[in-house]
């Protein structure tokens, strides 16, 4: 009887059975296990550091290929939410939750239409930030107007952009302050952003039914409040020149002839700021006020892009900015929304283009 322990002779019968024998260290076996395909223990490390490495590296890759999608779409989400909201800062804020509901995804490629999925997640969003604001709005002192969405003015030829953006005009803006948030969203997503009813259904919570019947009526509307003829870019631009020449030369016969009949003067000044508290109508009183407002010098008067459509940024004696926004239809004004509450015109600049 031998006095190895039971299990090594076990063993040693294995190794005969399958008719091999290494008899070398166990620590040499190791290494050429073939497993690992036959390489030593420190090569099969080796490589399967390079395979987490060259999986981290694609995580990046997927990751910044991601990121870049979302910042090819951020404009036109920005202006979803803008257009829900009346508000930069809030749409800003839903854009950047969409984001980040977009990076915590298990699997961000399973999407199959990113641009669909970002717009109606961006829409949900706006549509529960709009549900809160309205109850700040009922406190509002005086005329509440949507924060103004300001652009330096376009460096091309414009004659080579005709169109005026309507999805963010202040003349849009002010008739969906009108509409329920229903209403509104669903008109947004399907009549301007292109989203289908069933898409929308599920943003709004109703049925596809329900929610065209929702669109429809916010479309009527905004057709009344459409302007009928309304100027190209560089015909806007024209007028908005000859409005603030006529403002600041005291010109009150060539002001009123640039503004309609019936034209309409609104204020937001917040409580904060001097502003008209309610709508002042008819074009003499309407030019009469902005010739008062502006018979003293101004620091700077330039023209910008406000809400998709050239506009004025001013900045009064007292350093406090104004931001003009106006709706023209058949060549005369029809509205003047001046967006004053400073809260509203954090992200508002003076550039260097003056006047």
């Amino acid at each position: 009887m031998s006095g190895r322990p039971w299990d090594e002779r076990a063993c040693d019968d294995r190794v005969r059975d399958e008719g091999t024998s290494d008899e070398r260290p166990v620590g040499e076996r190791v290494r050429d296990d073939p497993a690992r395909g036959g390489r030593s223990g420190e090569e099969a490390v080796r490589a399967d550091r390079v395979r987490d490495e060259e999986a981290d590296e694609e995580a990046v890759r997927d990751h910044r290929a991601l990121a870049e999608a979302f910042e090819r779409e951020r404009a036109r989400l920005v202006r979803v939410a803008y257009a829900t909201t009346g508000s930069v800062a809030e749409a800003e804020d839903c854009v950047q939750e969409a984001w980040l509901r977009l990076r915590g995804l298990d699997d961000p490629g399973a999407i199959r239409d990113l641009r669909a999925w970002l717009t109606t997640t961006v829409g949900r969003l706006a549509l529960d930030a709009l549900g809160s604001a309205r109850v700040r709005r009922e406190r509002y002192v005086g005329t509440w107007l949507p924060e103004p969405l300001v652009e330096a003015a376009p460096a091309d030829d414009p004659a080579e952009r005709v169109t005026l953006d309507e999805s963010v005009s202040m003349a849009l803006l002010v008739v969906l302050e009108q509409l329920s948030p229903a209403q509104r969203t669903a008109f947004l997503l399907h009549d301007v952003f292109g989203v289908p009813f069933d898409e929308v259904a599920d943003v709004v919570g109703r049925t596809p039914a329900a929610v065209r019947q929702l669109a429809a009526r916010a479309r009527r509307d905004v057709e009344l409040g459409r302007p009928r003829f309304p100027p190209t870019i560089g015909q806007q631009r024209e007028i908005a020149e000859a409005f603030a020449d006529a403002c600041q030369g005291g010109d009150l016969e060539g002001l009123v002839a640039l503004l309609d009949p019936d034209v309409r003067l609104r204020g937001d000044g917040g409580g904060k700021v001097s502003a008209v508290r309610h709508i002042e109508r008819g074009a003499g009183h309407v030019a009469r006020l902005l010739i008062g407002f502006t018979r003293r010098p101004l620091r700077q008067l330039r023209i910008a892009q406000v809400n998709g459509a050239p506009g004025l940024v001013v900045s009064g004696a007292d350093g406090n900015l104004s931001v003009v926004a106006f709706t023209v239809d058949a060549g005369r004004i029809t509205d003047v929304d001046v967006v004053r509450n400073p809260d509203k015109l954090t992200a508002v600049h003076l550039l260097d283009e003056s006047r």
